[in-house]
């Protein structure tokens, strides 16, 4: 993930979604405290924060999916997971398939309230860092999925697995579809994090060609 560099030398920075303002208190607590710190650059009661400087900037949104006179924000999550931000979706709703859903929209991970500090930081952080992160509750609803261990990906996300497959770096990716390099990266991150939460790894490019062969996305005629 050389493209992206060094993770690790970088500030970690948040922006918060949620319409209890002692819920906002409590995460703000636990991102000052955690190791490494996690900045959070604003915070509100919608989503508006998170498209307006400084929430715009953030490296991941942590977002309420069940804000009030809204209903369950999938569209919201739709419309951040389109434009190449990394969502952690921390919300009271716990059934496994609006967990499964959220996963399928494409959020980096879902963490119930009921979860608390330590897996909400965890996820924070793993998703800033675009690595995979799977609390219990989420790990239970992946588990109890029967439906199948094929992940379902975006367009966007189908899209631009294929450009890459066919292409000799990120960088030509990013040149024909008009997208910057570190967005090509954040889009096959969440199709590895999705291979991951169904038990298949694709760690490598050669091996998630092989995932993307044996569930039909790609001929080998097309590569």
């Amino acid at each position: 993930m050389g493209d992206r560099g060094n993770e690790g030398d970088r500030r970690v920075t948040a922006v918060l979604i949620d319409d209890h303002p002692a819920v906002l208190d409590g995460i703000r607590h636990w991102c000052s405290t955690a190791d490494p710190p996690i900045e959070v650059l604003t915070a509100g009661p919608d989503v508006s924060v998170a498209w307006m400087p400084p929430g715009s900037d953030a490296d991941v949104v942590v977002l309420d999916l069940q804000l009030q006179d809204q209903g369950a924000a999938f569209a919201d999550l739709a419309r951040f997971v389109d434009a190449g931000k990394q969502v952690v979706v921390y919300t009271m709703r716990d059934d496994d398939q609006t967990m499964l859903q959220c996963l399928d929209i494409g959020a980096a991970t879902f963490v119930t309230k009921r979860e608390g500090k330590e897996h909400l930081v965890d996820a924070v952080l793993a998703a800033a860092a675009h690595r995979p992160f799977t609390p219990p509750a989420l790990a239970g609803a992946i588990s109890s999925n029967t439906l199948s261990s094929r992940p379902q990906l975006s367009v966007r996300e189908r899209e631009v697995l294929v450009e890459w497959f066919q292409s000799e770096s990120k960088v030509l990716v990013a040149e024909k579809m008009a997208l910057s390099v570190r967005t090509v990266n954040t889009y096959l991150d969440r199709v590895r994090i999705k291979y991951a939460n169904v038990g298949r790894e694709a760690g490598t490019k050669a091996s998630l060609v092989a995932r993307a062969i044996q569930d039909g996305l790609i001929d080998v005629d097309e590569l």
